[in-house]
C-alpha cells in the first residue's frame, strides 16, 4: 500500500490529516498529489510533508489508483462533474470525505458506475484518533475496500456500517460527538472554578479526566457501566454526583441530541442530492 498512487482533491484538514497519517505510517510522499486551488495551502502542504501538489485536478487525477474527494459539500457538485472527463477508465476507487453528500449524488455527478466508498470522519482525525465510519457501494470489490480501510485507519479507528443510512447515525455518534464532549469538559472546567480551583488546574484536570476515562474505556474487557459501577462506591461522592444527573434526565438528553443531530444529518443529505 505504500506505492499506491493517492490524488487528494482538497488540501484541507481532512485531507492534511489523512496525509500526515499515511506518511507516519511510511506511505511514501512521492505517492500522494494533493490539488487545492489555494497557494498557500499547497506551500503548507507540500513543505510539511513533501508531497506533489497542484492546482489542477486534472492533473492529480490523471495516474490515480485511489481518488479522495475531500472538498466542502456545497462545492461538490461543480468539483465532481468538472472531474468526470478526466478520470481514467475503469474509474479509480473513489474514497469521499463529504459530509452528507451521498453515494448516488457522487455517482450521478461522475456520470459513471464508480467504486465509491463513502465515510464520516471527525475532527480528532486531526490528531489520528479519529473514529471514522464507512460504507461501500456495490461496485466497490473487497481487496478495494481493503484498501480504502488501510487509508482511513491513517486518521483513526475505522468501522464499517452495513447501509449507507446508518452513516446518519455515525455522524449523530460520533461526526458530532466530539462537541459533547467539549460541551461536558467545558461544564466540568466551570464547576470546578465555581468550587474554587484555579483556572489552569481546573482545565487541564477535567481534560486530563476525561482522557483517563477514554483510555480506559478502550483499553478495558469491561463495558463502560461496569466501569461506572466500579468506580461508584455505595454512599460516596459519585453515587450522590451521579444521582444529580440522572435526576436531571442526562440519559434522556443525550438521546434526543444523537436523535436530533441524526435527524439534521438526513435532512442536510436531501438538500445536498437535490442537485444530483
Amino acid at each position: 500500500m505504500s506505492q499506491t498512487r493517492i490524488a487528494f482533491i482538497g488540501g484541507g484538514n481532512m485531507a492534511r490529516s489523512l496525509i500526515a497519517g499515511l506518511v507516519a505510517d511510511g506511505h511514501a510522499p512521492a505517492a500522494l498529489t494533493v490539488s487545492d486551488p489555494v497557494a498557500e495551502v499547497r506551500a503548507r502542504l507540500a513543505k510539511t510533508y513533501d508531497v506533489h501538489t497542484t492546482d489542477s485536478n486534472a492533473e492529480a487525477v490523471a495516474a490515480a489508483e485511489v481518488l479522495v474527494l475531500a472538498v466542502k459539500p456545497q462545492v461538490a457538485p461543480a468539483v465532481c462533474r468538472s472531474l468526470a472527463a478526466h478520470l481514467p477508465r475503469p474509474a479509480p476507487l473513489i474514497v469521499s470525505v463529504m459530509a452528507g453528500v451521498t453515494e448516488a449524488s457522487i455517482c450521478a455527478w461522475l456520470g459513471a458506475e464508480t467504486p465509491l466508498v463513502r465515510t464520516m470522519p471527525n475532527t480528532p482525525m486531526l490528531v489520528q484518533s479519529g473514529a471514522i465510519g464507512l460504507h461501500a457501494n456495490a461496485a466497490t470489490t473487497p481487496e478495494q475496500r481493503n484498501l480504502a480501510e488501510e487509508i482511513l485507519r491513517a486518521g483513526g479507528l475505522t468501522r464499517w456500517v452495513s447501509t449507507e443510512p446508518q452513516l446518519d447515525a455515525v455522524t449523530a455518534v460520533s461526526g458530532s460527538g466530539p462537541a459533547y464532549f467539549f460541551l461536558l469538559m467545558e461544564a466540568l472546567e466551570d464547576a470546578a472554578v465555581a468550587e474554587g480551583l484555579d483556572a489552569e488546574a481546573a482545565r487541564l484536570l477535567s481534560i486530563q479526566t476525561a482522557l483517563g476515562a477514554a483510555r480506559m474505556a478502550m483499553e478495558s474487557d469491561e463495558s463502560p457501566q461496569q466501569l461506572r459501577e466500579r468506580v461508584t462506591s455505595p454512599g460516596g461522592t459519585t453515587e450522590r454526583a451521579l444521582a444529580v444527573l440522572t435526576e436531571g434526565g442526562v440519559e434522556n438528553l443525550v438521546a434526543r441530541a444523537v436523535a436530533a443531530a441524526r435527524a439534521r444529518a438526513e435532512e442536510l443529505s436531501q438538500l445536498l442530492g437535490a442537485d444530483a
